[in-house]
């Protein structure tokens, strides 16, 4: 047998897999000042999260941020935390159990692994999984509806980095966005169609996206008008009035200007103005979080009643839903086309040449 690096045996004949894996943004260990310092350096120190200088950023970030943000975070993670531990890791691991149960119906083998670009399971310990177990073929798929240099990008860089290090580079292809894809925005629609079946439909929906600062919109990132497109196509298949429904952008952080309008202040000025009733959803966000379950279900639902508006609800993510489940298998699906594991007739063939193979490195000597 030949021993390959990285303590990984090669057989000729082997079946090699399709690995999938499925990324997210991360989360604290525990919802602990230290933990939530930890998570913090490792997220806040990607220099494609933050485009500052860096020895300017690191001074601030270490002098000032990292002394006084986790313990109030720690609080705000403490709020959502249950006995399953981080709702966004709990979710995505519930998320890619359904993924891998629906891959079976694949010809060949495909595993779905989970990984964090920040935090635990981590992409290297993702990565080496599947190739322990023969992923000759990788398909990258970051939980990102919408393209951005800070999600998207960085998840990217982060598995470049680890695959420089390996010898047998597998195949790669990453899925940059699905922000428009008719299933996704059918899923979502449909989420909505189901709330208002049990709550009734509010005065207004509210469409709230994670911000970004202004200046990475002017340098390119596509992620506003990706935003825009998502909102609009939902809101054209659930046939809204303009009037109905608004898109804002939410958490934003620091004294520079964030893309607008921000997800608060709407909320301030239509309690204001007298509306009684909205719904806000997150379509940026694949499961729920941090994000979603206290800012936005909690603190501007406050802002919102103490604005003088009557009632405030927050349409929950997709999550492990069945319909998110079945989404993301259509974008697998789409995305590892003529790979022979996914493929019933390049299947056959690939399992005919791995025995041809075999054969002939016997005939050369090969013992395995």
């Amino acid at each position: 047998m030949i021993k390959f690096e990285g303590n990984t045996n090669f057989e000729h004949g082997n079946q090699a897999c399709t690995g999938i894996l499925i990324t997210n943004l991360g989360t604290p260990d525990a919802p602990t000042p230290a933990a939530v310092r930890r998570y913090l350096a490792e997220f806040l120190s990607d220099p494609r999260v933050v485009e500052i200088p860096r020895w300017r950023w690191m001074l601030v970030l270490h002098g000032i941020i990292l002394r006084i943000r986790p313990a109030r975070a720690a609080k705000s993670y403490q709020s959502v935390w249950s006995d399953n531990g981080s709702p966004l890791l709990y979710i995505s691991e519930q998320l890619a159990a359904g993924l891998q149960q629906a891959c079976q119906g694949f010809t060949g083998p495909v595993r779905i692994e989970l990984a964090m670009r920040y935090g635990q399971p981590s992409i290297e310990a993702g990565l080496q999984t599947l190739k322990q177990a023969g992923a000759r073929r990788i398909l990258l798929l970051p939980l990102y509806p919408q393209y951005s240099a800070t999600t998207t990008a960085t998840t990217f860089d982060a598995v470049s980095k680890i695959l420089q290090k390996w010898r047998w580079i597998p195949e790669l292809r990453t899925v940059n966005h699905y922000h428009d894809h008719p299933a996704y925005i059918h899923a979502v629609a449909d989420s909505i169609r189901a709330y208002w079946q049990t709550h009734g439909q509010a005065d207004k929906l509210l469409f709230s996206f994670h911000g970004l600062p202004k200046k990475y919109l002017l340098k390119g990132d596509p992620y506003f008008c990706e935003c825009q497109a998502t909102a609009r196509l939902i809101a054209e298949n659930l046939r809204l009035e303009a009037d109905k429904w608004h898109i804002s952008f939410q958490s934003r952080f620091g004294r520079e200007e964030w893309l607008q309008p921000y997800t608060d202040h709407t909320l301030q000025q239509w309690g204001e103005q007298g509306i009684k009733n909205v719904q806000v959803i997150c379509p940026g966000f694949s499961v729920d979080c941090l994000e979603t379950l206290e800012e936005i279900a909690i603190e501007n639902r406050n802002v919102f009643i103490e604005a003088g508006g009557d009632k405030y609800d927050y349409i929950p993510a997709l999550n492990a839903d069945t319909a998110h489940i079945n989404m993301l298998f259509d974008i697998i699906k789409q995305h590892t086309t003529g790979w022979p594991e996914t493929d019933r007739i390049l299947a056959l063939k690939h399992k005919d040449d791995l025995q041809k193979q075999q054969q002939r490195a016997t005939k050369l000597g090969a013992k395995n």
